[in-house]
């Protein structure tokens, strides 16, 4: 399996993070998890072809996840493109259907189906299974899991101490076939190891925190590596903050973002985006832009690496964050103030 992370922004895009669209190398084939704006040019870097593509899947009908679609579907036609394509999304997939039919003088000569899904197995092969799970957002919104059916190890030796020659044999008892072997039937069970677990990916798109996605991850076996807190306050919140080693504030425009502070003064080392309004006034801490998501897991890292580093964001930190007072504040707002009525008295 490959993941190419063609965008990963959000509503507003930058120089470099396009809007939301993942595609997905694998069983031979290309899925498309969402298809924000400018997707097909994002593919123009990479080894991804969209030709290639086979299934589409939109995660929910805001423009932000949907806006390639138009261009992408016309450049499939205008590359005479004759394999169907299937595109899923949660209700009213339709209505955009229908607005890409009638947008642009479009005409397609290849099959494209658009299928309106829920919670349920989209598809199950013997090589995977690929499941849709309704999750929460402000319209219908929908989480995607890839889940890959992984072989039981043949085991050799074994087959060669039961007389089996080795040849397809071997291939046919891996497969799940029986054998027949000097008049006598071995089954697959006797020559194959212990169930094995295969990768799994979950996709979830835009969703508050629910049930159905703590559900979705327990499922996929990976409940241990995510912790959904949902809505905390008072010692919770405190509570949280002496629990985690790094606090990560990647915001696209928080105009100030108090909790970074909240986290600082628990002694927890902060990373914040360059962009936040708290980045003004913290130094003890680690910023990066917020498009930049390699910076951003290099400070992690090192966070969690370096003890060097970790004491002395902890320590300076809870004394920055203590020299912050309303009082300070509001001398110096009264200062900026005081200053800006002397340059004007002065014209």
């Amino acid at each position: 399996m490959e993941i190419i992370f063609l965008g990963t922004s959000s509503a507003v895009h930058s120089k470099e993070r396009n809007h939301p669209s993942i595609a997905l190398k694998a069983f031979g084939d290309v899925m498309l998890f969402d298809c924000g704006e400018g997707t097909q040019r994002q593919m123009l870097h990479t080894k991804v072809s969209p030709m290639k593509i086979s299934r589409i899947f939109i995660s929910h009908l805001h423009g932000d996840h949907i806006l390639g679609l138009p261009g992408l579907l016309q450049s499939l036609g205008l590359q005479d493109r004759e394999e169907k394509l299937t595109i899923y999304g949660p209700r009213g997939l339709s209505k955009v259907k229908d607005a890409i039919y009638n947008f642009g003088y479009c005409k397609f000569d290849f099959p494209i189906d658009f299928i309106e899904i829920g919670t349920e197995i989209i598809e199950e092969t013997d090589e995977y299974i690929i499941r849709s799970q309704s999750v929460r957002h402000n319209v219908p919104s929908l989480a995607y899991s890839i889940e890959e059916k992984k072989k039981p190890r043949f085991l050799r030796e074994k087959a060669i101490e039961l007389g089996i020659p080795v040849g397809p044999a071997f291939g046919r008892l891996h497969n799940g076939e029986e054998v027949e072997v000097n008049g006598k039937i071995i089954k697959p069970e006797q020559v194959l190891g212990e169930p094995r677990k295969g990768i799994k990916i979950t996709y979830s798109g835009d969703t508050r925190p629910c049930e159905e996605m703590i559900e979705l991850a327990a499922q996929r076996g990976i409940a241990d590596k995510f912790h959904f807190p949902g809505f905390m306050k008072g010692k919770q919140v405190y509570e949280t903050f002496r629990d985690s080693d790094v606090y990560v504030m990647p915001s696209v425009s928080e105009p100030f973002g108090i909790s970074p502070l909240e986290a600082m003064q628990c002694g927890v080392p902060s990373i914040i985006s360059k962009q936040s309004g708290c980045a003004e006034i913290l130094d003890k801490c680690i910023k990066t832009d917020y498009w930049d998501i390699h910076a951003m897991a290099d400070a992690m890292y090192s966070i969690c690496t370096n003890e060097g580093l970790y004491e002395y964001l902890k320590v300076e930190g809870i004394k920055e964050v203590d020299e912050i007072t309303w009082e300070k504040v509001g001398l110096r707002i009264r200062k900026c103030y005081d200053e800006t009525i002397e340059r004007f008295n002065k014209h």
